[in-house]
């Protein structure tokens, strides 16, 4: 789901763009158009990056859980987290991958929203400018 849900969320935020650019009062300036498409996908982004933190931990559950992951992880670098007073239980949890969504996934999604709604805007307002 996730190599289909990507691409449509990028496509997203394009198209969100272009929305912003098409509620424009006519005379679109392509300026104008960029900077309200970009607004919407940096608004889109923000929405979509503080779902996808709450359902992180949901879908961890779906899939197995903690004990999923772990099962993968080789038995000497589990023998070192403990041996360093690290429990990786703690570590692949559903609240620690919440919060690496929240601070690696989150600011590129919004530079990246910002970006596309940029570029939905400015194309809808220069082939629309009427």
């Amino acid at each position: 789901i996730g190599c289909l849900g990507l691409p449509l969320e990028l496509l997203g935020y394009v198209v969100i763009g272009a929305l912003a650019a098409l509620w424009m009062t006519p005379r679109r300036e392509t300026g104008r158009a960029a900077g309200q498409g970009a607004l919407a996908g940096l608004i889109a982004a923000a929405v979509s990056g503080v779902v996808r933190a709450i359902l992180t931990p949901i879908s961890m559950q779906l899939s197995g859980g903690t004990a999923a992951i772990l099962s993968q992880v080789p038995a000497e670098s589990l023998q070192q987290l403990q041996q360093a007073g690290i429990d990786p239980n703690v570590i692949f949890g559903g609240g620690t991958m919440a919060g690496l969504v929240l601070v690696c996934c989150l600011p590129l999604g919004l530079m990246l929203g910002a970006g596309l709604g940029a570029l939905g805007g400015l194309i809808y307002a220069a082939a629309k400018p009427e």
